[in-house]
This record gives C-alpha cells, sequence and structure tokens, in this order.
C-alpha cells in the first residue's frame, strides 16, 4: 500500500469533513434513539424486549468493528468504509418501517453491523492523510463531534417524537450517510492492497463466535441468569479455538506486529480500562441524581451531558499537549484526571446538587478524552500503514469491550449491595425512581431506602475509581516521545 501521508493529500479539509459528518451520524444514534424509545414502546409492544434494542446493537457494531479493520487493510479504507455505511443506512431505514418489536431488533442488529465499520474507519481515514503530528489536533475534531451529538441528539429526538412519526429519527441518517460517502468518493484517494492477500475467514469466524458468546452473556448476565455460565463456556473455547489457529496461520487476522508491538498492547490495555471506568458514571450516575437526589430524567441527561462536553475539549487540548510534551505525560495527566472525577462521585450524598454531579461527570470526560486520543495517536503512529486499519480497530473494540465488561462489573457490585443492604426489597431502585412507587413509601421507609441505595453506589463508584487507578500503571507504558519524533 502508499501511505498517503507521507505525500500531500488535496482537499484535506474536504475528507475531514466527510469523516465528521459520519463520525456525527453514528454518534447521534446513540442518543437519539434513547430519548424516542418510551415512545416507540408504546407504539410498537414488546416492553420485555426493551434493552434488545440497545443490547443488540453494541453486539453486533462489536463484532464487526475488527472484521472491518483487518478488511480496510486487506481491501482499502473506501470500499470498506462504503459497505459498512452502506449496511448502516439500510439497516436505518428499515428500522423506521418496523412494524413490531422483533423486526425493531431484528434491524437493529443490521444497523449495528454496518456502525461497526464508521468510528474506526473514519479514524483511519483521518490517520491516513495527515502527517504524524497532525493527527492528535485533527483527533480532537472528530471527538468534538461527541460533544455537539450528546446536545443535538436527544433535543432532536424529543422534538420529533412529539411533532413527527418516530421513524424519522432512524431516517434523518440517511442524509448525512449519503453526503459523507458522496465527499470520500469525490475526494478521498483509494488505497490499494498487496496482492495475495486474503481475509483469514475461519479466524474470523472464531473471533466473532468468541465476541458474540462473552458480550451477549455480559449484557443480559441479569436477564439470563445461571445459563449466563455457558455463555462464558463457549467464549473461552472459542478464544482457545482462535488462539491455537492464530498461531499457525500463514495470515493471521491479528499480525504478529501486533501483539510485539508494546505501544499497540498498551493503547488497547488502556482503551479496555477507560471503557469500564466510563460505566461508573454512563450507567449510574443517572440512577444516584433519579434515585436517591429525586432528580428528573432531564437533569440527569444534562449531568452525563457534562462528559460528553468535556471529552472533546480535552481532546483537543491533547494534540497541543502531546506535541510540546510526550505521549506519556499527556495521557498520565488524563489518567489523573480521570483518577479525579471518579473519586469526586464518592463524594456525592443525597443532598448534593445536579452541579456537583455534572462537575465530576465533566471531570471524569476530560480525563477520559485526555487519555483516549493519547492512546489512539499512539497507536496509530507506531503502526505501519498496512496493519494501521486493524489497530485502529483493535482500539476501538477495546473500549467496547471494556464498557460491557464495567457494565457486568459495576452491576454485580450493586446487586450484591442491594442484597446485602436491603433483603426485603425487590427491586428497590426501581422503587424509588418510579414517581407512583416512590409516593406509597412512608417516609422513613423511604429514607432507609436512599440510605442504603446511596451506600450501595458508593461502593460501585469505588470501583470505578480503582479501575481508574490502572489506567494511570498502563500510561507509564506508552512511549515518552512526541508525536513529530520519529518511531
Amino acid at each position: 500500500m502508499t501511505e498517503f501521508a507521507k505525500h500531500p493529500v488535496p482537499h484535506r479539509h474536504w475528507i475531514l469533513i466527510a469523516a465528521m459528518l459520519a463520525m456525527f451520524m453514528a454518534a447521534i444514534e446513540v442518543t437519539i434513539v434513547a430519548t424516542a424509545m418510551p415512545t416507540i414502546v408504546s407504539e410498537l409492544g414488546g416492553f420485555s424486549q426493551f434493552s434488545w434494542v440497545f443490547s443488540i446493537y453494541l453486539l453486533t457494531q462489536a463484532v464487526s468493528v475488527p472484521l472491518y479493520g483487518r478488511l480496510a487493510d486487506l481491501w482499502g479504507r473506501k470500499r470498506v468504509f462504503f459497505i459498512g455505511t452502506g449496511l448502516f443506512l439500510c439497516g436505518s431505514i428499515l428500522c423506521g418501517f418496523a412494524p413490531q418489536m422483533g423486526w425493531l431488533i431484528l434491524f437493529r442488529a443490521v444497523q449495528g453491523l454496518g456502525a461497526g465499520a464508521i468510528m474506526p474507519l473514519t479514524a483511519t481515514i483521518i490517520a491516513d492523510v495527515y502527517e504524524p503530528e497532525e493527527r492528535a489536533s485533527i483527533q480532537g475534531w472528530l471527538s468534538s463531534v461527541w460533544g455537539v451529538a450528546a446536545i443535538v441528539g436527544p433535543l432532536t429526538g424529543a422534538w420529533i417524537v412529539q411533532h413527527v412519526n418516530w421513524a424519522l429519527i432512524f431516517w434523518v441518517n440517511v442524509p448525512i450517510g449519503v453526503v459523507s460517502m458522496l465527499m470520500l468518493a469525490r475526494w478521498f484517494p483509494e488505497s490499494h492492497s498487496e496482492g495475495g492477500q486474503k481475509l483469514n475467514l475461519v479466524g474470523s469466524a472464531w473471533l466473532m463466535l468468541t465476541v458474540t458468546a462473552l458480550l451477549a452473556g455480559l449484557l443480559q448476565a441479569e436477564n439470563l441468569g445461571y445459563w449466563v455460565s455457558v455463555l462464558f463456556i463457549v467464549a473461552l473455547m472459542a478464544a482457545w479455538a482462535l488462539v491455537r489457529h492464530e498461531r499457525r496461520s500463514a495470515e493471521p487476522l491479528f499480525p504478529l506486529a501486533v501483539w510485539q508491538n508494546p505501544t499497540i498492547m498498551a493503547g488497547n490495555a488502556g482503551n479496555l480500562i477507560i471503557g469500564a471506568a466510563m460505566m461508573g458514571i454512563s450507567a449510574f450516575l443517572p440512577t444516584w441524581i433519579q434515585g436517591v437526589n429525586g432528580g428528573t430524567a432531564l437533569q440527569a441527561g444534562s449531568a452525563l451531558a457534562m462528559m460528553s462536553i468535556g471529552w472533546p475539549l480535552s481532546s483537543t487540548l491533547s494534540g497541543w499537549l502531546m506535541l510540546r510534551t510526550s505521549y506519556r505525560f499527556t495521557a498520565q495527566l488524563g489518567s489523573l484526571l480521570l483518577i479525579g472525577g471518579t473519586a469526586l462521585l464518592l463524594t456525592l450524598n443525597s443532598s448534593s446538587s445536579i452541579i456537583c454531579a455534572g462537575s465530576a461527570a465533566f471531570v471524569i470526560g476530560t480525563g477520559m478524552g485526555m487519555c483516549s486520543t493519547t492512546f489512539l495517536i499512539a497507536v496509530q503512529n507506531s503502526a505501519e500503514f498496512h496493519i494501521r486499519g486493524i489497530c485502529t480497530a483493535s482500539i476501538m473494540f477495546s473500549r467496547m469491550l471494556g464498557s460491557a465488561l464495567g457494565t457486568a462489573v459495576m452491576g454485580a457490585v450493586l446487586n450484591y449491595n442491594l442484597m446485602v443492604r436491603l433483603p426485603a426489597h425487590s427491586d428497590p431502585v426501581q422503587q424509588i425512581m418510579s414517581y407512583s412507587q416512590r409516593k406509597g413509601l412512608s417516609q422513613g421507609s423511604l429514607n432507609q431506602m436512599i440510605a442504603e441505595i446511596s451506600a450501595s453506589l458508593h461502593w460501585v463508584f469505588a470501583v470505578s475509581v480503582l479501575i481508574a487507578f490502572f489506567s494511570l500503571l498502563v500510561a507509564r507504558k506508552i512511549p515518552g516521545r512526541k508525536p513529530q519524533e520519529a518511531r
């Protein structure tokens, strides 16, 4: 292949805009659908399948990310991006026509399979057309899209379900995706793969089985009960078969250089940790605000939006900081912010204001943005062109896997504490979050439940702090050089 970044690529600003449009399309999908789901459920029914609308999307997305990354190295970025985005747009159109919940879940699976290409491919395309010293600041621009989507998505979703048919929340992606594809078709130079290389189909099958079984077990552990152990056993057996096959394969799915490069390994470990720590706020801070503080869904969403605002701001700052210090310094600073932000969650109590919760979320977001961008740039700048796609995809996949692991671990910590502290109550969190059930409780019983749930959530936040400490250890493994310095 030819490394574009070694030669000036014309119209780079149009390529960047196309990548930002694609990233916005994927980012807004998360927030806009979550806002509209109560309305969708009321029309389609099937509330018992509610969680699968989100789980199946995350599952198929995570499964496909490594495959798209490898295909991008073998077939070229543009072709694979078009395949993935086309699949995502087809799934989006079909979701709007879903007649019942079962069909919506199926179409969300198609949508997720396409979404697996968007984030890793946009990041890889940008890395291809910009020099190593430029990538840090440019990736900050891509990250800023998430901050915009965090604000625009919920507002747009609320307006659509109130004034228009809910199907439009899926269809708004279509013109954005089409414009992005047309711009890349016009201005992004196609890469050409080296002859003789093929996708390792056997390895890909073992990988998909491993990831599917593992994530399905993690995402549905509470619903599956003891049956979840079967999925974990399948995941272990498939992982063993994958490793065995990769060692013997002449064309492994993950090239040997991925495992031999300490920077790539550290970057993946760092994003795994970031994904896990992030769930301490994304999944459980809204529970604190609505349950312990008695706040509204809007207040919970506003506090979470502070994390999405802090992320792109620090991501952009990290580009400037890396050029003047080093990867290691920037990653360590981000880790300290992440530790500090998660520690602030431990100071929350039943009388804490939404501003306190939002401030903690903002600090966590700045730490995550700084760490994540630094790990990504360090990996991309240390990876050769012919493996940059799979290396970038592995970073994205590690964060998704970390999020699933973090949700499972912290959810187990919360459930265990609630079982010990409130053994006589069935689903106490639901009781205090539901307005009607909360009104039916006596003041003494309500205060006791809030106190015990508060203590249980503090244990969840403590686990998040512990996980964040590991990011500091990983940051020490990142090179102590600047992006513009040679590998």
